[in-house]
């Protein structure tokens, strides 16, 4: 889907160069910049093609073509269910369900996020490329942030606040952090474990309620680590309830008892702040009642 963003230049940036423009107030990435440059319409001033070497005066309306002919990997589209919590031209925010691959791969073809995206799109009259800003694992439900272009996906990488609920076979109580690093022994299989070999990784937690020997919680990342949230609980010997690959398998719930809760975020043109909170599905209430 092809995106035209506009912004009218303001006097801080008045005398400068186009590309400080880029880099300092829209942070676009290396690769976004020399992809525009190469685009005959990429770059405007006041409708006329500009290099980013170019000045800018107080005034000026700078454009931007964000074109998604060079990507070429398209999910099929498959309707399916998918329940949206935001949207505009420049993000797609749903709520995931457990049990839904994110992207399609040997063993999911047709059944994942990213075809629920593009038929939604494809409904709408739109096409695009499924960039999710942070993935969950299959297993985990809640929030998904979908970009719907190169620069909202490069604005928002790594700048999203995220918190969880999560349900864990044991007993905690306050709050507290987890710092144990995480190292992937076999490259071919996905699971990690806390190694001193592996890379820094921060865990935040706080007990909300106790019931049945199990604890929810709500949980923050300061590092985002591939299964993080599931490695370090497993380290502690109170893996997350259900979860089969780090802990064992549970009778109550099909999957890992995680859920992405909350997020917060500046939208990638228009910086304002967006928070969205998305309730803990049943099956996990099930398990602290």
């Amino acid at each position: 889907m092809d995106r035209y963003i506009c912004y009218t230049i303001e006097e801080n940036y008045d005398g400068k160069k186009i590309e400080s423009f880029m880099r300092n107030e829209m942070k676009a990435s290396a690769r976004l910049i020399r992809g525009l440059k190469h685009l005959p319409d990429g770059i405007t001033v006041n409708g006329v093609h500009a290099r980013t070497i170019d000045i800018l005066h107080k005034g000026d309306i700078l454009g931007f073509h964000l074109s998604e002919k060079d990507d070429f990997e398209y999910a099929e589209p498959v309707k399916m269910s998918l329940e949206i919590l935001y949207e505009d031209d420049d993000l797609l925010i749903v709520n995931k369900p457990a049990g839904l691959a994110n992207h399609p791969s040997h063993n999911h073809q047709g059944d994942t996020l990213a075809n629920a995206v593009s038929y939604h799109l494809s409904e709408k009259g739109k096409t695009g490329t499924f960039r999710s800003v942070g993935r969950l694992d299959k297993g985990t439900s809640g929030i998904v942030v979908c970009a719907l272009n190169k620069f909202s996906a490069a604005k928002l990488s790594g700048r999203i606040y995220k918190e969880y609920y999560a349900v864990c076979d044991g007993i905690y109580e306050g709050e507290g952090v987890i710092d144990r690093p995480i190292y992937r022994p076999d490259p071919i299989i996905t699971k990690r474990v806390v190694d001193e070999r592996g890379e820094k990784a921060i865990t935040q937690w706080r007990a909300l309620k106790s019931k049945n020997g199990r604890t929810l919680l709500r949980i923050h990342l300061l590092t985002g680590r591939t299964h993080q949230i599931r490695v370090h609980f497993a380290s502690t010997g109170t893996p997350l309830t259900g979860d089969s690959m780090y802990g064992i398998k549970s009778d109550m719930i099909s999957h890992q008892a995680l859920h992405c809760a909350y997020i917060r975020l500046n939208h990638p043109v228009t910086e304002k702040e967006i928070e969205i909170e998305c309730p803990m599905p049943e099956d996990m209430e099930k398990l602290i009642k």
